[in-house]
């Protein structure tokens, strides 16, 4: 429901992209639905649009009606013609790429032959996705949306760590000063990227700014990040999970920054009001095994845990 969608985000712009509409086609139904109801429903600023009391009204109703539709579509089980169970799960790039292959193969060891599917995006668009209920589940890095609809379980800490050619000078070494960073050339993930915001918190925590940084490549994946810190072109800040089999092999060298720890947790998204599958609870409950994450991702190369 567009008008919905409006007031979730208080923005006519961002409800566009997110419904893949144009702006005008959002106006329009917001224009029409206050014609149908005879009221102004939101009140416009220039920083975006808020309810009016009368769009308050309209509003409580309008969650009342797409809840009690959305559990019923849950609460009616699915036919009992069907043996194999789908899991449709959100992740983002790093748990997608790194986390989600290892915990599905040890989910299919446990004699289930559940078809999983994941779509991978961003940590906010898979909130919105969980809000919505087009997810049940996803499984997202760094800070959660701030939702009444969204839980959120930590199940893992990622760890962010410098990488570096195993022939640089630093190869041989563990750790290194936060103002030695200054000192390198770098590669970055792109604007926007959770592990970069990430990397610029903690930095910025610690007094050094992003813009202090000699950034000569920006990258939008991290595989691109690791061929390119291989080729000599610079030092990144990337998961420790996603350089596990290169520091296995001597590919790439692994270090930290003293006094300057880059963490985030990695959390299960659901919806306060949803209920998970039998099949997706399971799936769940595995990345809650603690020894067995442990086990999928040992030292010294797993998150801290």
């Amino acid at each position: 429901m567009v008008f919905r969608d409006v007031v979730l985000t208080g923005n006519i712009t961002r409800t566009s992209q997110r419904l893949h509409m144009s702006q005008s086609s959002v106006s329009i139904q917001i224009r029409n639905l206050e014609r149908e109801y005879g009221a102004q429903l939101f009140d416009r600023t220039n920083r975006g649009v808020r309810l009016t009391e009368r769009g308050e009204v309209l509003y409580r109703y309008a969650e009342e009606v797409v809840n009690l539709m959305l559990e019923a579509r849950e609460a009616v089980p699915e036919g009992a013609f069907q043996h194999r169970k789908n899991i449709d799960i959100g992740a983002t790039f790093t748990i997608g790429e790194y986390i989600i292959p290892l915990v599905a193969r040890e989910y299919h060891c446990r004699s289930t032959d559940d078809a999983i599917g994941v779509r991978i995006a961003d940590t906010e668009t898979l909130a919105w996705d969980v809000i919505d209920r087009r997810l049940r589940l996803a499984l997202v890095e760094g800070p959660v949306p701030n939702d009444p609809n969204l839980v959120a379980e930590a199940f893992w800490q990622d760890e962010l760590v410098v990488v570096a050619p195993v022939d640089h000078p630093w190869g041989r070494r563990e750790t290194i000063s936060i103002e030695q960073l200054k000192t390198e050339k770098m590669i970055t993930r792109e604007q926007g990227s959770g592990t970069r915001r990430v990397m610029e918190l903690a930095l910025a925590r610690n007094g050094l700014d992003y813009c202090d940084l000699d950034i000569r490549i920006e990258l939008g994946s991290t595989q691109a990040i690791k061929q390119a810190v291989r080729c000599g072109m610079g030092i990144a800040i990337i998961s420790i999970l996603a350089v596990q089999e290169e520091c296995g092999l001597g590919r790439l060298a692994v270090l930290r920054v003293e006094d300057c720890p880059i963490v985030r947790s990695l959390s299960i998204l659901t919806h306060a009001k949803g209920r998970l599958s039998a099949e997706e609870r399971s799936f769940a409950d595995l990345l809650g095994d603690r020894k067995t994450l442990q086990r999928l991702f040992p030292p010294p190369f797993s998150g801290s845990g």
